[in-house]
């Protein structure tokens, strides 16, 4: 698919605009690479605040921002909050299971089992169902050190809808959302901070965004799928995951049912104003914004995707999102002619 500028109008060289948004941090390497080749590409600078799903949403929904990022759709409630939205994915990922246990080099999980670690109702390295999953590793008699986000966060969203579909206790007591009671654990801000406390703890263990996990070279999980096979997330099997996607792209694809799938994999959403004249907004800000998002969508990003561990968009949900974004308009004309 190639990008036409001149399609969304483009901006003139000296006529460069400057954008921002804030938002999750799950995406956060993928989309610092994007957005400096966006401004190499037109001359439009994107500044973004990795402040967690729920703070760049806030942000949106107070109009002091031109887009934000999430890694959970906004539910219907959310959306009669706020002026119509439109979402567009940017690429998919997956939340990860990473550990610091010195001497060991795999490990299995199972959604029931990962539910009740974080219940707090498995709390040893060695216990008998830990071992079941795992009977060639030799698991320490140690204390699990469980982490989790302090922020609202998409990642968290993410986690805690699989934990919901794998696990009848986790859906009845705690549920899915972007912010949730753990029971048990460690608190840190962003996919940064549970990485670093993983890094930095023999023995924890913590929900991150694969980047996060690959980059800091921190060991994580195979997971057991619906199917029952025991899953290594990568870009061919996040990729696996992602089923069916409809017209407005807002759809979860956790614990897939498909051969090959990592259970816990998600797209993750550049979220915009469908009318975007609000504020003191310009026409060159709103041109400039929809340019952004075809520039996101475009072949060559998307290839350049698995170089930061992340997985491209199907074809499917590159097309739905360009027919959306022909819904985006200013002052009620259609911005893309």
């Amino acid at each position: 698919m190639a990008l036409s500028f001149a399609a969304c109008g483009g901006q003139k060289a000296g006529e460069s605009v400057e954008l921002s948004g804030a938002g999750a941090t799950f995406p956060l390497p993928f989309y610092n690479m994007s957005f400096e080749g966006y401004d190499v590409a037109t001359g439009n600078k994107v500044s973004y605040g990795g402040i967690g799903s729920g703070g760049g949403v806030r942000n949106l929904k107070d109009e002091i921002v031109d887009f934000a990022g999430s890694d959970a759709f906004l539910t219907d409630e959310e959306m009669k909050d706020m002026k119509p939205v439109v979402h567009i994915p940017t690429c998919m990922g997956a939340v990860v299971l990473a550990y610091n246990l010195p001497d060991v080099v795999k490990l299995n999980l199972s959604g029931d089992v990962i539910a009740d670690i974080y219940a707090g109702k498995i709390t040893k390295w060695n216990d008998a169902r830990l071992v079941e999953l795992n009977p060639e590793v030799k698991l320490p008699a140690k204390d699990i050190i469980v982490a989790y986000r302090s922020d609202g966060s998409g990642t968290t969203f993410i986690f805690t809808d699989y934990l919901s579909k794998v696990s009848e206790n986790w859906k009845n007591t705690y549920g899915a959302g972007k912010t949730v009671d753990f029971p048990v654990g460690q608190a840190a801000k962003g996919n940064p901070g549970v990485a670093g406390i993983i890094a930095q703890t023999p023995y924890s263990f913590g929900y991150i965004g694969s980047e996060y996990a690959f980059a800091q070279k921190i060991p994580y999980a195979s997971v057991m799928n619906k199917r029952g096979e025991l899953i290594t997330p990568s870009t061919e099997s996040i990729s696996a995951a992602a089923g069916d996607i409809p017209q407005d792209t807002r759809c979860s694809i956790t614990d897939a049912d498909a051969e090959g799938a990592y259970p816990i994999s998600c797209f993750t959403w550049l979220l915009v104003y469908q009318e975007q004249h609000y504020g003191d907004r310009s026409m060159n800000q709103a041109k400039a914004t929809v340019e952004l998002m075809q520039y996101m969508l475009s072949d060559s990003v998307q290839q350049k995707t698995a170089t930061v561990h992340y997985a491209p968009l199907p074809k499917k949900a590159v097309e739905l999102s360009l027919q959306n974004l022909k819904t985006v308009t200013y002052d009620g004309q259609p911005i893309l002619k």
